[in-house]
């Protein structure tokens, strides 16, 4: 479900959250080119601004990076919710 946990320092978890706002712009779009660029940008970010934890351990990671197509998946399983709320 995930690649990994990661720690992240201050400027690094600044950037990120930059990404983060990039990739929230679009997602309601529908432009998925752009959105799949904003994922990979961040995706990729996270890789390398932050260091790798151990899976098992008490230190709570700063982030959890789940594999992109995760995430592709459950933004669809979302849009597939959107409509009249069942009464």
């Amino acid at each position: 479900m995930g690649e990994g946990r990661y720690g992240v320092t201050g400027d690094g978890l600044d950037r990120l959250n930059e990404l983060d706002s990039d990739l929230r712009s679009t997602a309601g779009t529908g432009n998925e080119a752009a959105f799949s660029t904003a994922l990979t940008d961040l995706l990729d970010a996270a890789r390398t601004l932050g260091f790798a934890m151990p899976e098992e351990g008490g230190a709570l990671p700063d982030l959890v990076v789940p594999d992109q197509e995760t995430i592709v998946r459950g933004l669809r399983a979302l849009d597939d919710l959107k409509g009249p709320v069942p009464q």
